[in-house]
């Protein structure tokens, strides 16, 4: 006979969290940074690829930009298929077409190619973030939101500190090689693990804890008792159209498409900056672009941990956001300056992941069982678009100006902003 949930001891409680947590989330986590590091690597191709190709800044900028329409298009009808057919068909059949189509990327020829494949690479990797976010709520409690969710999002930064070093040692290591140029052999090398992981991913995972072989009976029972104690209902039922209406769940919207405009600045145009700081040579602009990512990792880890225990998140979130606009501010005042520039792209991209990172653990506090699939999709899809205008502002302003400084300060405007909605979003407090 079962013994009653609330029998069981917090020692063993702990330890059916960490069976769970070693059995989904390293591997959860690789497949989030090569998801991470495939968006993003297109900013130290440029270092190559513009010239070669002969693309401007705005062109740069649309192309790093229109894969967020592709992304954007196809998100939220993809979380709600992982609903229906679970996460394991849904999540392979993503990083399989993602990785065929990053590798891909190494026949671009023009701005069309450019384009083209950017859209492609956002309608294939359509839903991976938030199906796995999704995913993650049917195992655990929002209690345990925040710092599982520092543990995947770290995935982020780390593909921008391991991707740095990689994409600038290949681009200068294997320049040349078979008559192909460095940041194609970039692209191939960064996007084929992708479709490995995606097989992986359908031989491994399990879609709910019921299903899971891996545990006993008294665990999935005790999995499915610590759910439905921490669920939280919308006016006590939820659908899509309910939480897409709900003010609250507009503003967490809002903040999380402010905070990605800071982060996708930083992702897409690290190299840049470093590069009119003076700094030459790809393979060393790859080393020093992991600094911020390194740090990043630190403020995570710290900020979910100190959210988790006071079970506190838009204070949390707001003020991480706000250092994160002052720093960004600092890092385009002085943008030639590598001892300012440095240290203040280095906090703002800190501040601006920890703010993302602790945002992400509001969803599962506040949305139902049934108004979650539609409700985190379009949450992220809000801020995904900032994915897609962060660059293109940038790059528009910087071919028609020659400098990065005014686009800079809508981020910094934007940043600070969307701090200042996410304290005025009255959520309820996480029991």
């Amino acid at each position: 006979m079962l013994a009653p949930p609330d029998a069981i001891t917090a020692e063993s409680s702990e330890h059916l969290y960490a069976k769970i947590t070693w059995r989904l989330l390293p591997f959860l986590t690789v497949c989030y940074m090569f998801a991470f590091l495939d968006r993003i690597n297109v900013g130290f191709a440029k270092l190559q690829m513009q010239g070669d190709l002969g693309l401007s800044d705005a062109v740069y900028g649309t192309g790093a930009g229109i894969f967020f329409i592709g992304y954007v298009i196809f998100e939220i009808p993809s979380n709600l298929l992982l609903a229906r057919i679970g996460a394991r068909k849904t999540l392979a059949r993503i990083m399989i077409l993602w990785g065929l189509v990053s590798a891909g990327m190494m026949f671009i020829r023009d701005s069309t190619t450019f384009y083209l494949l950017r859209f492609m690479l956002g309608v294939f990797e359509a839903g991976f973030a938030p199906g796995m976010i999704l995913y993650l709520t049917y195992w655990y409690a929002p209690s345990r939101m925040a710092r599982v969710m520092a543990v995947v999002m770290a995935a982020g930064p780390i593909g921008g500190a391991l991707g740095g070093p990689v994409s600038g040692w290949v681009m200068a290591a294997l320049d040349g090689v078979h008559g192909l140029r460095g940041w194609q052999w970039m692209f191939l090398i960064e996007g084929l693990p992708c479709t490995v992981l995606g097989v992986i991913a359908y031989l491994t995972l399990t879609d709910r804890p019921a299903q899971a072989k891996w545990l006993d009976e008294q665990e999935k029972a005790t999995v499915a008792a610590d759910l439905a104690a921490g669920a939280v209902r919308i006016d006590g039922h939820g659908s899509l159209r309910k939480a897409v209406l709900d003010p609250r769940v507009l503003g967490i919207a809002f903040s999380n498409f402010c905070v990605i405009c800071g982060i996708y600045t930083v992702s897409f145009w690290l190299p840049t900056i470093l590069s009119a700081t003076g700094m030459s040579g790809t393979t060393t602009i790859g080393l020093v672009s992991a600094l911020p990512y390194l740090a990043a990792l630190v403020a995570m880890r710290l900020l979910c941990l100190s959210s988790d225990r006071r079970r506190e998140r838009r204070w949390h979130s707001a003020l991480c956001g706000i250092v994160g606009a002052a720093a960004l501010l600092s890092a385009t005042m002085y943008p030639q300056t590598l001892a300012v520039a440095l240290p203040s792209i280095t906090l703002a991209t800190a501040m601006m992941w920890a703010s993302y990172t602790v945002l992400w653990a509001i969803p599962a506090d506040y949305l139902d069982r049934d108004a979650a699939p539609g409700g985190i999709a379009f949450i992220n899809v809000v801020g995904v678009l900032g994915g897609f205008f962060s660059p293109i502002i940038i790059g528009s302003v910087k071919t028609a100006t020659g400098s990065m400084a005014t686009g800079m300060l809508v981020m910094v405007g934007l940043l600070a902003v969307g701090a200042v909605v996410m304290l005025a979003n009255r959520l309820p407090r996480p029991a």
